[in-house]
């Protein structure tokens, strides 16, 4: 089994997996390093990938990219409003708030979920890491953005549940990309730590993290972001402006027009990356729309110029994130710079004034957050051994708890897992209640969100509570913010004092019921927090109290576990993620299917080619004019099939005319492929006749007398069968096959070796007396 790190871009998609002499990024089947994150839905199957990339154009509306910016988000948050109208397939609000996509497909018209949309992508780079692989996979590590929410998490891992992938960690971007940058160098000083910043354009948004390096450890100090600062968002710069210049020059509205929409943004993206090279571009499409030519032109200080307000933004984050970990610029050691809009030479520039040195690209700008997610993940596995290394992260967000009566946590708003939290934390909470409560999870602090994101996480019921007579019993809830950043109630346990004097009296066994226990001492008051946090570090002890009887008394705590439930806001229950994934099946099986009609359909056109050629050459000789000219005929009334009637036809029916296109043909290709069947057959007889005339001179005369008649009936069968074949003409069937002839070697071979077998010690008396 391998181990392998998944980076979900919000354009394109790379796998790494770990082998044994290192990390490696697998190729996809056009034998490149990222796959475009497109699903396309044709008339009858699904194109992933780069086949989706591919048949874009040809299927628009039913074309879906960006999921990723789609993922756990509200359809009437004004950012997702802004997206939508980018992308030209078909949405609307779900019954929960969420997003739909509508589209059609089989002739239906279908909905689907960005979750259910992410599983196919999931699902296809799984299938391209089986086959580069040879093996099936099920663990990985994928990488997310800093800014994902709860439920933005959640999604992802349900996403990667319906492709039947075992996730062990959602890793940050940034935090993958420290770990591929130090896990390996070794030159980190002995005098204290080493802090390293990381800026990470990508395709659509900006993160910066700020990391502590020591040796064997790193720990990520801060993390901040700005979601909608990307490379895209220099490429809209440059289709706003040539945008506006054709409508002036040439009279067009590219707005109008989805696919010159399309055609003019990805050739503004390459354009974008020409400049950074250049420092001037020249931008010509054929018939953009309404068949015109458009031709435009651009310098780099005027790209730089109109994009002034977008390098401004890029260093808030910047210094936002050297704020939340307390260091000046000064104390930076070295600032990488990563991620696919990161080439642009004005943003290397600001970056070089901000930090007050030039960044640096040691790490590979594409891959490097996969990289750190497939060494996660052999750190995570049992399958490969690494060298002790800790990862530290934080959380960007406040989380906090609330019951009925109120906040939780620390300070008026509740904070359970401050911002900045290491993950994983887990904290306790203790209570006192006579029945069931609830307990809601929530963002603390609006203000550290991205706008428009619901502050309500989930709710979690904690009962129902065995009953005391109305009496409140003590309840204790561990609390754990895991490895995918995500907040759950681990455990809720009903604890109970009791007074046990057992074992004074050396009485071995306890009336008491079977659960768990714990030891608490008899003296002392307890540190129990009603309805707050207690140190989940704490630890109970036994002890013994003598009376004057001489009696020992000891205090001890039992458990008894309560149920936990869980609703998740916005999140998808427990049916609908079994739906999902028997509708991932089905489609499955659907591109399967259809993936096989293809294979029918290639194999009887290849066999059309192939047989035309060799009926007139390879096969000439071996088919009577007759044979010829009926196998032509319906080698011909195929072809025109398939580019007519057949075009779109089922498995079932290319499997029928190949069938039926072979046994007019095989008898010819059998006599063909026969006659050198034959030479080999002959000259295999001759051998073993002359084997066995060789051996017969070992034996008495009469067991040799056998063996010769049986080689001379042999060779005489032999030479009359092949002198008759030689008199017929090869377009017929032959008098003998090469199988015959095998049958009779066969049958020699039975007689003679049975002989020979037997009379491997012969009589001397047997022998023939010498002349």
């Amino acid at each position: 089994m391998s181990v392998v790190g998944f980076d979900i871009g919000n354009e394109n998609c790379v796998i790494a997996v770990v082998k044994q002499r290192g990390i490696d990024v697998l190729l996809n089947d056009e034998s490149k390093r990222e796959t475009p994150a497109v699903v396309c839905f044709g008339e009858k199957q699904r194109f992933l990938g780069s086949a989706g990339a591919s048949s874009a154009m040809m299927n628009l509306k039913s074309t879906i990219s960006q999921v990723k910016r789609l993922m756990g988000r509200r359809f009437a948050d004004p950012d997702v409003q802004k997206e939508l109208k980018m992308l030209p397939f078909e949405t609307f609000e779900g019954p929960d708030g969420g997003i739909l996509i509508r589209l059609k497909y089989l002739g239906e018209s279908h909905t689907f979920t960005p979750v259910q949309i992410m599983a196919m992508l999931f699902a296809h780079l799984k299938e391209i890491a089986e086959q580069r692989l040879e093996m099936p996979i099920s663990d990985c590590v994928i990488g997310i953005p800093s800014y994902f929410t709860d439920l933005q998490r959640r999604a992802y891992l349900n996403s990667a549940t319906i492709a039947g992938l075992n996730p062990l960690r959602l890793m940050h971007d940034c935090t993958a990309t420290a770990l591929s940058y130090g896990i390996y160098k070794t030159d980190f000083p002995s005098s204290g730590p080493t802090y390293v910043a990381f800026v990470d354009v990508g395709h659509c948004d900006t993160q910066v993290s700020i990391s502590s390096f020591e040796t064997g450890r790193m720990r990520i100090l801060s993390h901040t972001f700005d979601m909608n600062l990307g490379g895209r968002d220099f490429d809209e710069v440059l289709f706003t402006y040539f945008a506006s210049q054709f409508k002036e020059q040439y009279g067009i509205d590219v707005y109008s027009n989805p696919k010159a929409c399309l055609r003019l943004r990805a050739a503004c993206e390459k354009l974008k990356k020409v400049l950074s090279a250049n420092p001037e571009a020249p931008l010509n499409i054929e018939c953009l729309m309404e068949e015109t030519d458009v031709k435009g032109f651009i310098k780099r200080e005027e790209f730089e110029r109109l994009a002034s307000g977008l390098l401004e933004r890029i260093s808030i984050p910047c210094k936002k994130a050297l704020a939340d970990a307390g260091l000046a610029a000064e104390r930076i050691h070295s600032v990488e710079l990563v991620g696919s809009g990161s080439r642009i030479p004005a943003i290397t520039r600001l970056l070089a004034s901000l930090f007050r040195r030039e960044p640096s690209r040691k790490l590979n700008a594409s891959e490097c957050v996969a990289r750190g997610c497939a060494l996660q993940c052999a750190m995570l596995s049992p399958v490969f051994r690494v060298r002790e290394y800790e990862v530290q992260d934080i959380i960007p967000f406040s989380i906090g708890f609330a019951s009925e009566e109120g906040p939780i946590g620390t300070g008026s708003n509740g904070v359970l897992f401050p911002r900045c939290q290491p993950i994983p934390s887990v904290k306790v909470l203790s209570f006192q209640r006579t029945n069931s409560f609830h307990l809601e999870a929530f963002y603390c602090n609006p203000h550290e969100l991205p706008p428009g994101v619901s502050p309500k996480i989930s709710l979690f019921t904690i009962g129902p509570l065995p009953s005391f007579h109305g009496e409140k019993i003590r309840i204790k809830v561990k609390v754990q913010l895991n490895l995918h950043g995500i907040v759950r109630v681990e455990s809720a346990t009903l604890v109970e004092d009791h007074v046990d004097d057992s074992v004074s009296k050396g009485n071995p066994h306890s009336n008491m019921d079977k659960m768990d226990v714990e030891c608490a001492s008899s003296s002392g008051s307890s540190d129990m927090v009603v309805d707050g946090v207690e140190d989940s570090t704490s630890v109970r002890s036994k002890s013994s109290r003598a009376y004057d009887d001489g009696t020992r008394k000891d205090k001890v705590i039992r458990r008894i576990e309560i149920p936990v439930s869980e609703t998740v806001y916005g999140g998808m229950t427990t049916t609908e993620l079994s739906e999902a994934q028997e509708k991932e099946i089905q489609l499955a099986k659907q591109d399967r299917a259809m993936e096989q009609t293809k294979e029918k359909k290639n194999a009887l056109e290849s066999y059309v080619y192939d047989m035309r050629n060799k009926l007139f050459n390879t096969y000439r000789s071996f088919a009577s004019d007759q044979e010829r000219e009926g196998i032509s005929s319906s080698l011909q009334q195929t072809e025109e099939w398939l580019y007519e009637d057949g075009d779109d036809e089922t498995e079932n029916a290319y499997t029928s005319k190949l069938e039926d296109l072979k046994k007019l043909v095989d008898p010819i290709e059998n006599r063909y492929k026969d006659e050198e069947a034959r030479a080999q057959a002959t000259r295999d007889l001759l051998n073993s006749v002359e084997h066995y005339r060789t051996s017969a001179d070992l034996i008495s005369a009469k067991d040799r007398e056998t063996i010769i008649n049986e080689c001379n009936k042999a060779e005489q069968w032999l030479g009359e069968t092949l002198q008759q074949q030689e008199a017929r003409p090869k377009n017929i069937d032959p008098v003998v096959w090469s199988s015959d002839i095998q049958s009779r070697k066969e049958d020699l071979d039975r007689t003679c070796q049975h002989i020979l077998r037997s009379k491997a010690s012969p009589n001397p008396d047997d022998m023939e007396p010498e002349q």
